[in-house]
């Protein structure tokens, strides 16, 4: 299998954000999650006057598994302040466990196996279905996403940039048949939809334990002027090419798929631009979205939380009205025809959602943990250049996309294997053997220490302007890897 020939990034450069994470943001993820277990046994516990004996039993059963799991994760937290050996994984069941025992065996004898020695992609995968086993190992918290909340908390913030965005999708319905006759305005549209896509990853829950909710409208802003002032913040960009394979495909029934980052308002994004590709070019036929299995980097799309994104966007009561925006969320002062613009909008999804038009990769009813051969991957430590190796079912169904289009940081730090490249590598090379497997595009806004494809020079003057450009979320890169001869 392939390796990279540079060491990957951990935690021993001080400077690096690799380090900020396992001291700074890790704890507080953690801490998150333990407050959510509290409030929820508290809301448990302030039910049981009103339950039967039978009942009441049944939630005190409960509330003792709550409190177990704050338990361990508190010890996770004590462990990892103190640099302590990384415990096994459980065989709860579940998939993937023994992947990350063996692992971490292979790391234990290079003497790579603490908190602060291990590799910094490992140990954040590793960390996550960890966690993900304190919850497996109970009775009543096996199907219960410790992120949830904070999921549709921040999508409900998002209602401005989301009516924006259908009045926009209304305003083309107007105008289809002369896009389809004038294929430079859709490519000027399909500019937008890609920019779209790339900024909507700002929505990134494991980010935001500093940005204010004014910070999060600003990165979602939409339109013609933000977008363009952000394009010199993309530090490559290969819109052009991504076009020019787009526009091979028509007649072709293609099919394109997109490896999922964040749920919440960036799944939106996504399904907006799915949506323009199969209603608004004929390039595209069948988009399928591919979820993580488990509670992941806290804000992934499961199946749960794409299965709710159409009946939240169509429910009256999902986001906060003009009387109702006292805590904090902005008023969803939309105008009537904006809500029947998100309506129409969000209905035609479920309709390509019945018709196959649009799909999960797994059954839409797909329980929280329950293992797929073609999914299981996404969760596991691997870098994706040895997919074909380590995930065959995988490989050889993306192998007939005409489009693999993997979304946000984590998704590129595994393209790339989250190694020390120089910083002008190019992408082909980044990726080792996956490259023209399929055609990929990555959008990536910067989140994590890897680097490629940037220009020497440009790199060389951000890298001596001290800016932290490789993580602060500000540029970004658009990369277009096409299929191999």
């Amino acid at each position: 299998m392939f390796e990279a020939p540079y060491p990957p990034w951990d935690f021993t450069e001080r400077n690096s954000f690799a380090f900020e994470t396992v001291v700074k943001r890790w704890p507080v993820i953690l801490t998150g999650i333990i407050d959510n277990i509290y409030c929820r046994n508290h809301e448990l516990g302030v039910s049981l006057p009103s339950k039967t004996p039978a009942e009441a039993a049944v939630l005190e059963e409960e509330i003792a598994e709550g409190k177990k799991i704050i338990s361990k994760i508190g010890e996770i937290k004590y462990d990892m302040a103190r640099d302590r050996v990384l415990p096994r994984i459980p065989d709860d069941g579940e998939a993937l466990a023994d992947v990350y025992n063996s692992e971490l065996d292979r790391l234990a004898d290079k003497k790579q196996n603490t908190w602060l020695t291990v590799p910094w992609l490992y140990s954040e995968c590793y960390l996550y279905r960890l966690v993900r086993s304190f919850f497996v190992d109970t009775k009543y918290w096996k199907e219960y996403d410790p992120f949830l909340t904070q999921k549709e908390a921040t999508f409900q913030k998002s209602s401005k940039a989301i009516y924006q965005l259908a009045t926009t999708m209304h305003e083309l319905e107007q105008d289809k048949a002369s896009l389809a006759s004038h294929p430079d305005n859709l490519k000027v549209i399909f500019k937008e939809m890609i920019q779209m896509c790339l900024w909507g990853n700002a929505t990134d829950l494991s980010m935001l334990t500093h940005l204010s909710h004014d910070d999060i409208q600003h990165l979602q802003s939409v339109g013609r002027d933000a977008q363009a002032a952000r394009a010199e913040y993309i530090l490559r960009d290969d819109q052009e090419k991504v076009w020019n394979h787009l526009t091979s495909l028509a007649g072709k029934d293609a099919r394109i798929d997109f490896v999922l980052d964040n749920a919440g308002f960036e799944l939106f994004t996504d399904l907006v631009f799915a949506d323009f590709l199969v209603t608004y070019t004929p390039y595209v036929s069948k988009v399928v979205f591919h979820p993580k299995l488990i509670p992941w980097f806290v804000s992934d799309v499961t199946p749960p939380d794409f299965k709710s994104a159409t009946a939240s966007l169509l429910s009256p009561t999902f986001f906060p009205q003009e009387s109702t925006a006292a805590e904090g969320a902005p008023a969803a002062s939309a105008s009537e025809a904006s809500r029947e613009h998100l309506y129409a909008m969000v209905k035609r999804w479920e309709s390509y959602i019945q018709s196959g038009v649009f799909s999960l990769s797994v059954p839409i009813d797909h329980p929280l943990g329950a293992s797929d051969v073609k999914a299981n991957f996404w969760t596991s430590p691997y870098p994706y250049w040895n997919m074909k190796e380590l995930a065959p079912e995988l490989f050889e169904d993306l192998s007939s996309s005409e489009l693999v289009i993997f979304k946000g940081d984590l998704n590129f730090r595994k393209l790339t294997g989250d190694v020390q490249w120089p910083m002008s590598t190019p992408f082909e090379e980044s990726i080792g053997p996956i490259a023209g497997a399929f055609p990929i595009l990555s959008l990536r806004t910067n989140k994590a220490d890897v680097i490629v494809a940037v220009d020497a020079d440009v790199a060389k003057k951000l890298e001596e302007s001290g800016e932290k450009w490789r993580y602060n979320g500000k540029y970004a890169l658009v990369l277009f890897q096409p299929r191999g001869e």
